[in-house]
């Protein structure tokens, strides 16, 4: 909510490196948001990375699911186990929270006809907010709902506050019932 700031959110390690050298040439404030915990890898060193641009990493006609940080492993976890159930969920890394690629938000909405958005920050005021501010179908948001957090392994903390794989299959599940 801070005007003209930037707010930005790797996906892996990769990403964070490109990210770094990207925000070295860019005018104005910018917000990196790291978390502690390894991620699988996810992009290779060839990876563009564009501020205010999102990337489809997996193609879907049924819903998409609208992932940052860590819960972009979850999302494509998540369209691996639907795809096993014959839903097929578009997977997009959103790692610019704002500006948000609304172009590409308001084509998936379009497209699949329901969003699910997966972060592993409040659903107030986060990605979930910035999608559901362009979208023009159902939206499900997965993320920490409006309470305090907890200490506990990544593994524990993703499992308490409903930010598993599962926890997005469900909600892509929700999204198309809704569609």
């Amino acid at each position: 909510s801070i005007p003209n700031m930037t707010v930005l959110v790797p996906a892996d390690g990769v990403e964070a490196r490109k990210m770094i050298f990207e925000i070295s040439n860019y005018t104005g404030p910018v917000y990196v948001r790291l978390g502690r915990s390894s991620v699988p890898t996810i992009f290779n060193n060839d990876y563009d990375f564009k501020i205010g641009k999102g990337v489809i990493l997996k193609d879907g006609t049924d819903a998409t699911i609208i992932a940052c940080g860590i819960m972009v492993n979850e999302a494509i976890l998540a369209h691996e186990a639907l795809k096993s159930e014959g839903i097929n969920a578009r997977v997009i890394n959103m790692s610019t929270i704002k500006p948000i690629d609304r172009e590409l938000i308001i084509n998936a909405a379009k497209e699949t006809g329901a969003i699910v958005t997966a972060e592993e920050h409040s659903i107030i005021g986060g990605l979930g907010s910035a999608v559901s501010e362009e979208c023009p179908v159902v939206v499900k948001k997965v993320g920490v709902k409006d309470t305090f957090g907890e200490s506990g392994t990544p593994a524990e903390l993703l499992k308490k506050y409903g930010l598993t794989a599962e926890d997005i299959v469900n909600s892509v599940k929700e999204a198309i019932a809704k569609k």
